[in-house]
């Protein structure tokens, strides 16, 4: 009896020269292929029945100037929220971050 292998079919696609080297770095340091790793992503949207990440918009900055008073009392509250509830950042972290 002999063993068969599955058959496979090729996809090409077209990346930026940057996204694939930064891509292979990682890959190359998980010790997984690219083709395995893009085999796994493919795997898991059919499994999930859906692409196996938030995809969202960029929030873009509160353009406070055009908020109506309502609007804009809502956003100050909600950083009193983030404020009560303890999600703020020290002067430091907010430096690092700017410094990344």
């Amino acid at each position: 009896m002999s063993i068969s292998s599955k058959k496979t079919a090729s996809i090409f696609t077209r990346v930026t020269p940057e996204l694939k080297e930064e891509a292979e770095k990682v890959l190359d340091q998980l010790q997984i292929p690219m083709s395995t790793a893009l085999s796994m992503f493919l795997q898991q949207v059919v499994n999930q029945q859906r692409i196996p990440f938030e995809i969202k918009l960029p929030q873009k900055p509160v353009d406070y100037d055009s908020l109506t008073k309502e609007a804009f009392d809502r956003e100050i509250q909600k950083g009193l929220d983030d404020y009560e509830k303890g999600r703020v950042l020290t002067v430091a972290e907010v430096k690092a971050k700017f410094e990344e």
